[in-house]
Order: C-alpha cells, then structure tokens, then sequence
C-alpha cells in the first residue's frame, strides 16, 4: 500500500537549529517545507539539503504571509516553531530597551502562536499531528527563577511554555500533541561558544516531532528526560 509521507513545516530553517531540524526530518522521509524571510535563502537552503524540500518565503511577525502560506499548503502534519531572537543580551529587566523586549515577543511567542492557529485546527480534523515549540533552559522549565541577563528573551520562552500547555490541552485526545523543547546550549550565531552541534540538537527535536501515539503531551522536554 502506498502512503503519503508526512508533511512538516519547519519556521526558521535557513540555518542552525532549524536548518539541522529540516535536514534531519527529510533523512526520516518527512516532505520538508522551509522557511526564510528571504527568499533566495529559501531556495538554497531547500537546495542544499535535498531533492523535495520545498522553499517559502514566511516572517512570522506577518499575519498575511502566514494565512497565504496555509491556503498554500492548505495542511502540515508536523509543525517545528523554530524561528526566534536574542535581541536583549548583556541587560537586565531595569535596562533593557522595551521595544526589543516587544520584538522578541512578536517573533518568539506570537509568531509561533500564529503558526498554530494556522495549521492545528487542520491537525485536529485529520486526527492526528505533532508540534513542537522550540523554548530554552533559561525559562527555568515551567517555573522558578528566570534567567535576568536577558530578560525579554527569557520571558519569551517562559510565555511560550505557557503556551505549550495551553495548546496540549486544547489538543488532548485529538491525536495531536504539542510539547516544548529545550535543545540545551547548541552551537549557532546566536550562541557560538554552545557545546551541542544543531545536528546533535536536531536529532532529539526530530524525535519529538515524529513521536508514537501516547507519546508527552504538554511536556518540557529535553534530552535527558
């Protein structure tokens, strides 16, 4: 019997984590789409990483780009939020510039908000899906102290995490499950002295993607757990 494989949507796949994450799913099969702003880069990333992986052109920040790439893909079966920024390092919550703290926000939490009011009401209806927010340790998990170094950032990523649960909950028992990761310290441009390679990272974040039913639902979830 011949099936068709399943499509995932990659945000912010034209390099680091998002890139390896693309990569790492179209080696398990998955038709990969991937999106930059720019795209040029769209086109060479999709290139580069192989034979059916589809470039567009997506800002996160932009409703209508966002609507005209669901009417394109009209569903995904895997959603990977990876597209974010670190705009508000070296501060503290008393010094840092508040319109990179609400340019963070749009990206980080309202970007990948966005991107499930898009594409998971089509997970549910289908009966099945998977979606993954890519947060950070400096959120603390799901409570405790955050990191204040850059507060915008971490505030983000806690949001985020409230996110995830609100949005696994609005998803128990359709088929889909949404869950947060935190990749731990991995080694892009906005973190070059990370010691985890985005393939090393890619490879637990595509597992999450592809999890079996029954598999954490409204989870924080790293590596080691």
């Amino acid at each position: 019997m011949v099936t068709t494989p399943r499509t995932a949507l990659v945000t912010g796949a034209n390099r680091g984590i998002g890139r390896a994450v693309a990569a790492e799913l179209h080696r398990r099969n998955l038709r990969v789409v991937v999106t930059a702003r720019d795209p040029e880069t769209a086109l060479a990333t999709a290139a580069d990483i192989g034979p059916g992986v589809c470039p567009h052109v997506l800002d996160v920040t932009d409703p209508t780009g966002v609507m005209l790439l669901r009417k394109e893909l009209e569903h995904v079966d895997v959603l990977v939020c990876n597209a974010g920024v670190l705009l508000d390092a070296r501060t503290d919550p008393l010094t840092a510039p508040l319109d990179l703290v609400d340019r963070t926000m749009r990206v980080n939490l309202l970007g990948s908000w966005r991107l499930a009011q898009a594409f998971v009401p089509s997970m549910i209806r289908r009966g099945w899906g998977r979606v993954v927010l890519i947060s950070s340790g400096t959120t603390a998990e799901f409570g405790g102290a955050l990191f204040a170094g850059a507060p915008g950032y971490s505030l983000s990523k806690s949001a985020l995490n409230g996110l995830t649960t609100m949005l696994a909950a609005q998803c128990e028992g359709t088929g889909v499950l949404v869950n947060a990761v935190n990749p731990g310290r991995v080694r892009t441009d906005m973190m070059p002295s990370g010691h985890v390679t985005p393939e090393q990272a890619a490879r637990f974040i595509a597992d999450v993607a592809t999890l079996p039913a029954g598999g954490p639902n409204g989870s924080f979830l790293t590596e080691k757990r």
